[in-house]
This record gives structure tokens, sequence and C-alpha cells, in this order.
């Protein structure tokens, strides 16, 4: 008589698939996905049946097309004659504008309010605090509303307007000032400006592998801020030094020359900058106090200065709790961005919206609109997560 017990295998074999949790679970997953084609299938043969009901032109033939409506600002050149694909370019441009001066000038007022908001001093502290709650607890909406008004009703007319400075303008059409005339110089310089920071980047690598070999600082500071000041300057003296500036002047109604700043981009920017730092200041604080107090004290007791002790030992480490969190409030900026229709600034939104309204094609500007901002969102994503891993600790 055979006693031997089956095999593992052939035990889990003899079991009916609805007694394995693991065989079950892959059913589930196979009845939720045919289920979710099914009502993907059904939404989509039922739109394409009431659109060809309907007598309504689908696909995006319509980009070849005219657009026939004029943009106010652009960083390309587009006219009314241009066709709807370039129209969308040039809002899909003025998005990217706004969100990467916004995102900029976010981290840097984030961060020093952040560090405000842990200092000593009460009077900074509290300034501090009161900004954040402030410009936390009322909406985004309301404070674009809120500086564009300002612009459109405080403001004095492009012939009376206020002048800060000597060749500055400001009034209800924007704030005018302006800029050096082109010279071939310009573009040497800035040649000469990116070439000096991939040369500071291979330095403070070269420094840091230096410093842990030997111990010894290396002036990072003066020396890349020489290098990237200085090159350029030399580049402008050797070329005759070019002074000669495009000034804003007065003429009809604005100000043509130099450059312009529409009311509408700042009270966008100054809205946006001013409401995503106020939660960048509190993750910035919450990043620095999760640091240990012992990390403080040790520098303290190593003779660093107060701002060698913030530069050198505390933000290199909340930086890794802080870049998870600060990526969230990127993305808010720029999804928040899409307010800008509210106040009339030709965003990629607004000029979707203006597409659907002349071609009556609502789905497909609709999914242009969900396409761009997921393609914004995983691009930022994805470099804030090489950041992180970048910054992260590596265990050895």
């Amino acid at each position: 008589m055979d006693n031997s017990l089956p095999s593992t295998k052939e035990f889990e074999n003899s079991i009916p698939f609805w007694h394995d949790p693991a065989k079950r679970a892959i059913v589930y997953q196979l009845a939720t996905l045919a289920v979710v084609i099914l009502v993907g299938y059904y939404l989509f043969s039922n739109t394409v049946t009431n659109l060809h009901r309907q007598s309504i032109a689908t696909g995006f033939h319509f980009l070849e097309k005219e657009a026939s409506f004029e943009i106010g600002e652009s960083l390309i050149r587009y006219s009314a004659a241009s066709n709807y694909a370039r129209a969308l370019l040039v809002g899909i441009l003025n998005t990217i504008k706004v969100a990467f001066v916004g995102i900029v000038l976010t981290i840097l007022l984030g961060t020093f309010v952040g560090v405000a908001r842990l200092s000593s001093n009460w009077l900074v502290s509290r300034l501090a605090a009161a900004y954040i709650e402030f410009f936390q607890d009322i909406p985004i909406l309301l404070q674009l509303i809120f500086w564009y008004a300002v612009f459109y009703d405080s403001l004095p007319s492009p012939r009376n307007a206020m002048e800060p400075l000597p060749g500055m303008f400001l009034c209800n059409r924007g704030l005018a000032f302006g800029i050096p005339e082109p010279h071939p110089a310009y573009s040497y310089m800035a040649i000469a400006f990116m070439l000096g920071c991939l040369g500071v980047y291979f330095l403070r690598k070269w420094a840091r592998k230096r410093q842990d070999r030997t111990g010894l600082a290396f002036p990072m500071f003066s020396t890349g801020s020489a290098i990237l000041l200085g090159s350029p300057l030399i580049i402008w003296l050797v070329s005759g030094a070019p002074t000669a500036m495009d000034m804003p002047r007065l003429s009809g109604f604005n100000f043509t020359g130099g450059i312009n700043v529409s009311p509408e981009f700042t009270a966008l920017l100054l809205g946006l900058v001013l409401y995503t730092a106020a939660f960048v200041a509190e993750i910035v604080r919450a990043g620095i106090q999760a640091v240990s107090k012992g990390q403080t004290e040790a520098a303290m007791s190593l003779g660093l200065k107060p701002w060698q002790t913030l530069n050198l030992v505390i933000l290199p480490q909340s930086l890794r709790i802080i870049v998870p969190p600060l990526t969230s409030q990127m993305l808010n900026l720029t999804k928040n961005s899409s307010l800008a229709v509210a106040i009339g600034f030709p965003d990629f939104v607004s000029v979707a919206n203006t597409t659907i309204n002349q071609t009556g094609q609502a789905i497909e500007g609709v999914a242009l609109i969900m396409a761009v901002y997921l393609i914004f969102s995983l691009i930022t994503s994805a470099f804030m997560n090489w950041y992180n891993k970048k910054i992260a600790l590596i265990e050895r």
C-alpha cells in the first residue's frame, strides 16, 4: 500500500481555482479589465453615433484651417491668418512661460518665507506666519481677480504712467521697460554664460572630491561667481562695450519699444507665486524642523556661522524631505495656470476654448487640453523624481 504524501505542486494543482487566492485574483483582474474595455467601447461608440446623427465632423483636420482670431501675447510669430495648430502652440508656449517663471519665483520666495518662519526674530517669524496664513486661506481664483483689478482700476492710463525708475513705466496697460538693442556681443555673452555654467558644474564636482580627499574647502561661491559673471563681462568689453538701449516710448494709447509685460501676465504670475509660495514655505519649514537639532549643535560646535550651518548642514538634509511634497506644489502651480482664462491671459486653455467655440470640435479640444496638461505633469514629475533619486542617501 502506497502511503506517500502528494507533492506540493500536485496539491496546488488539485485545488479548484476559486479556492486559490492567487488564481482568483487573476480572474478578478481580467474581469475588471473586460468591464473597463466594454464601458469604454460603449461610450466611444455612443459618442460617434451621436456625432454622426447630428452631422458633426470628427477628427483633427480643423487644426490646418485658418484660426481667424488674434492672440494678445505670443512668443512666436502669429497672426489671425495662422492655422489653429499654430494658435494652440502659442497657448502652449504661454503656459510654459507662466509655469517656468512661476515655479522659479515660487521656490525662491517659498524657501525665503519658510526659513523666515523659523527665525529667532519674533517680528520676522510672525510676519512670515501671517503671510502663510493669509495667502493659504484665500482661493487662488479670487487672488487672480484681485491682482487683475489692481492693475486695471488702480493704475493710471499710459499718458499718466508712473515712472518708478528711469526708463520704466507702470500703467494699466502693464509694465514697460528698456532692453539693450540687438548686438552680436549679446549672443556671444549668452554662449559664454552657458559654457561658464558647464564649467562651474564640473568645478563643483572636482571641489567636492577634493574636499572629501583632503578636508580642505574650495572657495566655490567666489570662484563660480567670477566665472559666470567674468566671462560675459570680458566678451562685452572686447566687443566694444555696447550700451545702446531700446527704450519704451508713448505712441498713441500705449508704449512701443522695449518690453511690455501685460497686466494679465503680471496678475497671473503674482497670484500663482504668492499663493503657491505659502504652501512651499510650510513644506520648507517642516523639512528644516525634521532635521535633528543635534546637527545644528554639532555645526555650531565646529565654528560654522548660521548661514553656513543652514547652507551646508540643514538644507542638504532637509531637501530629501522637501522634494516629494514640493513636486506636488509645482504640479499644482502648472495646473492652476489654467485659471488664466478668468483674467484674459491667452494660455493654452483660453486658446483651446476659443478654438472649440469657433470649430465646434469640443471633444477633440478637451482631449487636447487633457493631453497637454498630462504631458506637463509627467515631465515635471519625471524631472523631480530624477532629482529626488540624485539627492537620496546611498547606503553602503
